[in-house]
């Protein structure tokens, strides 16, 4: 009986509740006494406190005509239970907001923030940008949850929004073209991770067998190079998209999440190139992706392998610019590309 109270005071939306409207919750089958002790229960719990101005009924175990309903002791299960998994889920993870929401909200949500906690304590924070179709299959595996079942609401509750670099629309690809392989139906493309060496070489592609040359920001280009084709109105062609980033753990990680999604190839005379330059120390703060490391190795030769294993030992890169302009024009004109 005092749980079937409980659960109806739960949802009971009014400071005070006349003691007839708890009556109407006895069946026949229960006794007054049963009904007496459980109110009584509930008051020394602190979730009712009898109005004595308002008087009792008068009968053999008397009960009070009217109680004010204690929200706050009314909800200390509930309490308990956010802070035991604010304390449990990912540090990433804030639920502070669900002490002030209804119950009902921490119960719908609750099954999709386990599946956010296990996604954290697996993969941590992203570090590549993802559309919302995409992060919202990683995070809860179906792809349409953010955008059209309240995912995103979700997500900005527990502060998880701004932290999941996810692009909602893809800026538009910048990008210098051939047009003299437009009548062509067979294309290779450059992608560059940064803005100086897209601008050192730009100017220099009508020299070269490439259609397009593609500035790649970063880990931007993740989530728009699928546009490619359509932006340059070639859709219904064959592409073949070469990528030349910095020579460091976040420049291979973001190659390898393109090569993961769209099999984007190695610009390998550009970072053949590179390798014969000396690296500097500095980026300790970088994550390293083992798998992508061990992907892009593959790639090399054991001379070559061993200057990128003591590069990435000692915490080292080489930026693109390594490159001085002169040298980026020779390897793309001279480098050997192979066409789709």
């Amino acid at each position: 009986m005092e749980n079937t109270i409980f659960e109806y005071l739960k949802s009971y939306k009014k400071r005070t509740i006349p003691l007839s409207r708890l009556e109407n919750l006895l069946t026949g089958s229960q006794a007054y006494e049963n009904f007496a002790s459980a109110i009584g229960k509930l008051v020394e719990k602190g979730v009712l406190k009898p109005i004595k101005s308002h008087g009792t009924n008068g009968k053999s175990i008397p009960l009070y005509n009217t109680y004010r309903v204690m929200k706050s002791n009314l909800r200390e299960t509930l309490n308990s239970e956010i802070k035991y998994y604010s304390i449990k889920f990912n540090p990433n993870i804030y639920l502070n907001s669900y002490f002030s929401l209804d119950e009902k909200e921490w119960h719908r949500d609750f099954p999709y923030i386990q599946r956010i906690d296990s996604y954290l304590n697996n993969k941590g924070l992203p570090t590549d940008y993802a559309t919302i179709p995409e992060r919202s299959f990683q995070l809860v595996g179906d792809e349409k949850w953010i955008a059209e079942k309240d995912g995103k609401k979700l997500l900005e509750r527990i502060k998880l929004w701004d932290k999941l670099k996810i692009i909602a629309s893809p800026d538009p690809l910048m990008l210098g073209v051939n047009p003299l392989k437009f009548r062509e139906s067979r294309h290779i493309h450059l992608t560059v991770e940064n803005k100086a060496t897209f601008y050192a070489l730009m100017d220099s592609i009508k020299d070269t067998d490439f259609t397009s040359i593609i500035y790649g920001a970063g880990w931007k280009v993740v989530s728009n190079i699928q546009r490619l084709p359509i932006q340059l109105g070639l859709g219904n062609d064959i592409h073949k998209i070469y990528y030349f980033g910095d020579l460091d753990p976040e420049g291979i990680s973001i190659w390898y999440s393109l090569y993961q999604k769209y099999k984007i190839e190695l610009a390998l005379p550009f970072y053949r190139a590179l390798l014969e330059k000396s690296y500097s120390i500095g980026k300790e703060t970088q994550q390293k992706n083992m798998e992508a490391m061990a992907k892009f190795k593959s790639y090399f030769k054991e001379d070559e392998i061993a200057i990128i294993d003591q590069l990435i030992q000692r915490e080292g890169y080489i930026p693109q610019e390594g490159l001085k302009k002169e040298e980026l024009i020779n390897v793309w004109r001279n480098g050997l590309w192979i066409f789709p």
